[in-house]
């Protein structure tokens, strides 16, 4: 199954990082999601196919400064949201 998803915006309120941390943010998301995906597949509502303007992905609790495990708390956090689009 060939899945193709696009983020368009992310919003974070309150953060301030670096270029360089933002990259690592959205390269961490970015592969967390795959990995979700790829080993638990696509909810079956979602199956054959949907846009959607808005997918509201649950609060997240930010602990330290670290972007790489934010990225990961985004995908899992976008991720179950996903169950309820």
């Amino acid at each position: 199954m060939k899945i193709n998803l696009h983020i368009d915006r992310l919003v974070l309120n309150g953060l301030d990082f670096t270029s360089d941390q933002q990259h690592l943010l959205q390269t961490s998301a970015v592969n967390e999601l795959t990995r979700l995906l790829s080993e638990g597949g696509l909810a079956p509502h979602l199956a054959g196919g949907i846009a959607l303007a808005r997918l509201s992905a649950g609060d997240i609790q930010v602990t330290g400064n670290c972007p790489a495990q934010l990225g990961r708390q985004i995908a899992q956090s976008v991720y179950g949201g996903m169950d309820h689009a």
